[in-house]
């Protein structure tokens, strides 16, 4: 079993960074309301390997470059990166090479976070 279940993005605009992920990844988010926060959870499937997560908009919720990255499965990253700076990202890695592994990037999202981008082709 993967050791993750959920990850939180921070944003400051709901409603841009819904559109962001919303776009680039061609998915929809569901949005929930907590008391103390608000939440745009990723699409899941229950019962099934690998984890999903929520963009998050709260107090003390702040976007950053720094710290732990997300990595975003994609079949080939190339058709998600040629989305990101026309919704408001930026690029900081491009399509680099890991062997085997495949492939990775890692951008700036429309709230100031750093993410990536792993495929295998």
């Amino acid at each position: 079993m993967n050791p993750v279940n959920w990850f939180e993005i921070p944003v400051t605009d709901m409603n841009r960074a819904v559109n962001f992920y919303s776009k680039v990844f061609n998915i929809e988010l569901m949005p929930m309301e907590m008391p103390w926060m608000k939440m745009a959870s990723f699409p899941m499937v229950q019962d099934t390997p690998n984890s999903t997560g929520a963009l998050v908009q709260g107090e003390g919720l702040v976007p950053t470059t720094e710290g732990t990255t997300v990595y975003f499965h994609c079949e080939d990253l190339e058709v998600e990166l040629k989305k990101i700076e026309e919704l408001g990202g930026k690029i900081l890695n491009p399509k680099t090479p890991i062997g085997e592994h495949g492939f990775i990037a890692h951008f700036v999202d429309s709230e100031g976070n750093r993410v990536a981008l792993h495929s295998i082709k």
